[in-house]
């Protein structure tokens, strides 16, 4: 078979009325069927690899590669990419605190880092007469109870290290996204004061009965894990089913182990006593959840789905 010269495939009558230098925007002879496998022809180094219906490679380089380049080459990925959804991840911001966003959480964790560091580097005598000084026993509980109760919830059992400084970052700070700062510090405070007086008023008693030595006046006490406690009950009952009772079943099975080794059976009675304020008061926190996320469009969840030693 006889070759086409290229002055012949220029002045084909094919290539009447195609522009050379921009995309086709005119309708030409070539049917649609036969620029599509043209298009996933093109090689990595822009050229094509097959020809058009005159058998004129000039003329598929002309007409199909321009609109492959600037049409169905870039948009067909791009399309087909905006068409997967993304997961949704739980992100680390929201598991933390912020100055904007938690600032009772960010300011009492601020403050529970100052006086970890200040147990950390001063002396063991100075820091156990602080401890003492600061401890909600009977004793203190008699003359001073305001002062002690306010001392005994700046220190964390075990410094900053210990396991009670994550629970209050990630309790509270999910208890307070959801309620508020005001009555998430409420929830704290009550469950660290009712809870405390509740375990160190019967030890008073025992000791006026003769049931126990008066050295049980000056028992050593003071932490946060009661307040900590109460907070975990409470934002129990604003996690979905499975999570809320699996959080419950996780810290009341931790605290009755510990209650019936005796290895500190006041501190764990004051846990599940702390956890039983949380959980006491579920109804009141999914009302003010479901208040707090109609007015704030950033929380929209619904209310009902969604060893821990004196701290």
């Amino acid at each position: 078979m006889e070759r086409t010269a290229p002055d012949e495939a220029v002045t084909s009558p094919l290539l009447d009325g195609v522009p050379r230098q921009r995309p086709r925007t005119e309708p030409s002879g070539v049917p649609p069927e036969a620029v599509l496998p043209t298009a996933g022809a093109v090689g990595a180094d822009g050229g094509s690899a097959h020809t058009g219906a005159s058998g004129s490679p000039e003329a598929v380089g002309v007409v199909a590669v321009p609109e492959v380049a600037g049409g169905v080459g870039t948009a067909g990925p791009v399309a087909a990419a905006s068409g997967v959804p993304r997961r949704c991840r739980p992100r680390l911001a929201r598991l933390l605190p912020r100055p904007a966003a938690t600032p009772f959480t960010f300011a009492y964790g601020t403050l529970l880092v100052v006086t970890s560091a200040v147990a950390r580097y001063a002396g063991p005598d100075v820091m156990d007469a602080v401890y003492r000084g600061s401890s909600t026993d009977v004793a203190h509980l008699v003359r001073t109870p305001l002062p002690v109760l306010a001392g005994s919830a700046l220190w964390i059992a075990g410094g900053i290290a210990s396991p009670y400084s994550l629970c209050f970052l990630l309790v509270l700070t999910g208890l307070e996204r959801r309620i508020g700062a005001l009555r998430a510090a409420c929830v704290f405070l009550c469950g660290h004061v009712l809870a405390t007086l509740a375990t160190e008023v019967p030890v008073g008693l025992a000791v006026l009965a003769g049931r126990l030595p008066d050295s049980s006046l000056h028992r050593l006490d003071y932490g946060i894990s009661f307040g900590v406690a109460a907070s975990l009950g409470a934002l129990a009952g604003l996690l979905r089913p499975w999570a809320r009772w699996s959080v419950l079943a996780v810290f009341v099975g931790a605290a009755l182990s510990d209650l019936l080794t005796f290895a500190d059976p006041m501190t764990s009675a004051g846990h599940l006593i702390a956890v039983t304020l949380g959980v006491a008061i579920w109804p009141a926190l999914r009302r003010w959840s479901g208040r707090r996320a109609g007015a704030d469009g950033s929380w929209g969840r619904r209310p009902d789905r969604g060893s821990c030693g004196r701290g």
